[in-house]
């Protein structure tokens, strides 16, 4: 852009000297008017700005390279939690053991709990669902290539909430595992609860301060909404009441009564037809059950224990008695028939073809 700075003289004539500019003005030509009794010397001054084309092509490669490094990190650490997910959704669908690097079994504990899915929807299933998204987000945004053609700016919004909701759920999964398995150590849930922070904390590192605190409110919002629906989920949770705050280890009930001929020729047919009587080792009708066999009778029985390690608020019961559809204590298979409750023996007699009445004469 050009301007004029004009110059009055009072007596102003061709042979008048000129002033010579600095070098550092750029000043292409000089224009003289001669006016009445004076002259007028108008010089075209072209102003040039501070910064350079070189100085803001650095700036912008600055800038563009630590945004690159930050989405790069986010399709990093996306990248391993959804493997370390992928791996434990493979485990929950298939109702394989997991291996627990540290804390022996407690991992087991953790995941085949009631805790372990949102809605009926195991919760490694999400978990995947989500590092996925972070990692195609993270990569197309190091490429400046958005999906479904939503803008970068969008798309750092929508990595910013995705990570937002991670985190949220993250933290309420540790209050969880410290309050409902106290003593417990799962590694697996550590090491996501470490990724969903860390992609938190990497995805808000490329906002400016002005702009997280026109973001603080949906992230407020986001969290919220996670935390509400789990607590939801979990509040509909199928425990019973009685039971809801008892920590038990296994322990035996000694079986005092005396085993009659027609129980034990009853304990042994219904072993020999593989029937099963399934239990708890807390459950008082088991015992009965078991005392109305008698004492030599009832190690007859294929006795399945449900809670072989114990019982607490969150464990689930034993993978046999799961795969059987047990609801309650005692129950009983015979010959794929289900008898739920305690049954007198000449029921049971009944159920696996026993001839009670023979037997009981002789």
């Amino acid at each position: 852009m050009a301007s004029f700075v004009v110059s009055y003289h009072p007596f102003f004539s061709p042979t008048s000297r000129l002033y010579s500019p600095s070098p550092s003005l750029s000043i292409p030509s000089v224009t003289q008017c001669k006016g009445w009794g004076r002259g007028v010397l108008m010089l075209p001054l072209k102003c040039l700005s501070k910064q350079t084309p070189d100085s803001e092509t650095e700036s912008s490669s600055s800038s563009s390279s630590s945004s690159i490094s930050a989405y790069s990190w986010c399709a990093g650490l996306g990248g391993l939690g959804f493997l370390e997910t992928t791996y434990l959704t493979y485990l929950k669908l298939t109702n394989s053991d997991v291996f627990c690097p540290i804390g022996g079994g407690t991992c087991s504990d953790v995941l085949n709990s009631d805790y372990a899915a949102v809605f009926g929807v195991p919760l490694p299933l999400i978990g995947m669902a989500a590092y996925g998204l972070v990692t195609i987000l993270g990569l197309q945004l190091a490429g400046k290539s958005v999906p479904f053609g939503i803008g970068e700016t969008n798309g750092r919004l929508v990595l910013l909430g995705t990570t937002t909701s991670m985190s949220a759920a993250s933290a309420y999964f540790l209050y969880i595992l410290s309050t409902q398995f106290p003593g417990a150590s799962c590694s697996y849930c550590l090491v996501s609860a470490l990724l969903s922070f860390s992609l938190f904390f990497t995805s808000l590192k490329d906002f400016q301060l002005k702009d997280i605190q026109k973001t603080v409110v949906l992230q407020l919002c986001i969290a919220s909404l996670v935390v509400a629906t789990l607590s939801t989920s979990y509040n509909t949770l199928p425990v019973s009441t009685s039971l809801a705050d008892i920590d038990l280890q296994p322990f035996t009930v000694e079986i005092t009564t005396q085993s009659s001929p027609l129980a034990l020729s009853l304990a042994k047919h219904l072993q020999s037809i593989g029937a099963k009587m399934y239990g708890a080792f807390w459950c008082s009708h088991c015992v009965e059950q078991k005392q109305m066999f008698g004492r030599e009778a009832a190690k007859l029985l294929d006795y399945v224990e449900c809670f072989p390690n114990g019982y607490r608020k969150g464990i689930k019961i034993d993978k046999a008695c799961s795969a059987a559809g047990i609801e309650g204590f005692p129950t009983w298979v015979i010959n794929g028939e289900v008898l739920s409750g305690e049954q007198e023996l000449s029921e049971l007699a009944r159920a696996s073809g026993f001839d009670f009445d023979t037997s009981s004469q002789t």
